[in-house]
């Protein structure tokens, strides 16, 4: 990374955003980990990538606070500086809505995403095939597999072909696991 960007990273104001994210501390999560780990892991992997966004960086440190704690006073959110409306409509856009299916979800992001909700999306999704890797229910990581190649690999494809590639490489890496423990229940029966 170029000194221009590392000295405007250095000036993002995340410390406020940070804070409100420990509230997902302790918070497991079924792909694995802890909720609070995968904000910060979206965020790393979107740093790692070159987007140094003030507002899509704020919003990956907080994704998912709105749908993991219900009750959540967006107030707390929505003072925090002049770039909080965008970070809360942001983090609102990447946010299942009530009675939304999961497909229905990504289709939307898909189809009518903004570009910072679609490349939120993909860190978001590479971070949780990562910690799948750590998962021992074959059918979640079918699922989750299958759900990736089948939406958010075409969110991925619009915004960055690099990440699009290391989800591809994910997925792949899954569906091996998936080959090698259809091999072994085979071989039990």
């Amino acid at each position: 990374m170029d000194d221009k960007r590392i000295k405007f990273l250095s000036e993002i104001y995340l410390s406020p955003y940070i804070q409100i994210a420990t509230a997902l501390v302790g918070k497991s999560r079924e792909a694995g980990g802890n909720m609070f780990r995968h904000q910060m892991d979206t965020m790393a992997i979107l740093i790692d990538y070159g987007y140094i966004n003030s507002v899509l960086l704020k919003a990956a440190v907080i994704h998912d606070l709105i749908e993991d704690l219900p009750g959540f006073n967006r107030n707390h959110l929505l003072n925090i500086d002049y770039e909080s409306p965008m970070v809360y409509e942001l983090v609102m856009e990447v946010s299942r809505r009530e009675n939304e299916t999961k497909a229905d979800f990504l289709t939307r992001i898909l189809k009518t995403g903004s570009h910072n909700a679609k490349l939120l999306k993909t860190a978001d999704r590479i971070s949780n095939m990562i910690s799948l890797g750590f998962v021992n229910k074959e059918e979640f990581v079918r699922r989750y597999t299958d759900e990736t190649t089948r939406y958010v690999v075409p969110i991925a494809k619009e915004v960055d072909k690099n990440m699009m590639r290391e989800l591809l490489d994910l997925v792949e890496s899954r569906r091996k696991y998936l080959i090698f423990l259809d091999a072994i229940n085979n071989g039990k029966n």
